[in-house]
């Protein structure tokens, strides 16, 4: 008898397993290769995107709302998920963070402009001028690049790699992302707004001190610096204002699509995946709607 061919799905699925521990844990570096390594290897076909666009398509959703985005969870446990997502030409999904996540992001279709940040060392959240303005922090730049497939996975960790991004769709794309741990009610994403750091150049002193709030790259003011080396500093650096959920954000969660959900996975929780419990409301309501 023989015995058919694991697929990429299903090693992805199996190092997941090993890799993520659950909350409080990032997965080893061997671990982390290897996951990257099998998401190199993937492409559309790997995850039935056939079918997923079509139950898209099926839904209407795409067709009365031009800018919505899509997705379906293909697996979902306590420590891990795997979920793509179909984004529209135009469609953005906003600066948002993955408290204490560890995430893989392969861009299977399409392309997209991927913006993503890290908190500057030492930078605590600082004033901004106007009584009543809610508090920036600096952030540092991390990638601010055009993506388009067939591509590398992307890896971020819970304090590097650009742990807060933003995606928007150039064209109609497709993403794999396999978050660990997913989100959860006592997990939340946070959204941002990035602002210049020259809009706010001056609190730069406030934030624990200049050369370490920037990381060196930047003392702004400083007598003697070199000011191509300061211009250079600051374009990697900016603001991050919280606010939140952006009204403009919506997302349509597919239920499971034929062949590409996990045989050990039970139901279809709507949960996993650039946005907070709160979105479970939204969705619901999204549904009304359509």
């Amino acid at each position: 008898m023989t015995t058919a061919p694991t697929s990429l799905l299903q090693r992805l699925l199996a190092a997941c397993r090993r890799a993520f521990r659950g909350p409080g844990t990032v997965p080893a570096p061997d671990d982390v290769a290897l996951i990257r390594g099998i998401l190199d290897k993937m492409g559309p076909e790997d995850v039935h995107l056939s079918a997923v666009t079509k139950a898209a398509a099926d839904s209407g959703v795409q067709r009365r709302r031009r800018r919505i985005i899509t997705r379906t969870t293909i697996h979902e446990c306590a420590n891990f998920s795997v979920v793509v997502f179909l984004l529209p030409p135009g469609a953005v999904i906003p600066l948002h963070d993955h408290p204490g996540m560890t995430v893989f992001s392969k861009l299977l279709l399409g392309s997209l402009h991927v913006t993503s940040y890290d908190w500057a060392a030492g930078a605590g959240a600082v004033p901004t001028p106007r009584d009543g303005h809610p508090a920036v922090r600096l952030a540092r730049l991390v990638l601010d690049a055009d993506l388009r497939a067939p591509c590398g996975a992307l890896v971020l960790f819970p304090e590097s790699g650009g742990n807060m991004h933003r995606l928007a769709a150039a064209t109609a794309c497709a993403v794999l992302d396999v978050l660990g741990p997913p989100y959860s009610g006592d997990r939340d994403c946070i959204y941002y707004q990035d602002l210049p750091y020259s809009q706010h150049r001056l609190l730069a002193c406030c934030a624990n001190g200049d050369d370490e709030a920037a990381g060196g790259d930047v003392r702004a003011g400083a007598a003697g610096d070199d000011e191509h080396r300061r211009r250079q500093g600051a374009r990697r650096l900016g603001w991050l204002l919280e606010t939140g959920r952006p009204k403009e954000l919506e997302m349509y969660e597919l239920g499971a699509v034929q062949g590409t959900s996990d045989p050990g996975r039970v139901g279809c929780r709507s949960t996993g995946g650039h946005a907070d419990s709160r979105d479970r409301s939204d969705r619901a309501a999204s549904r009304a709607d359509a």
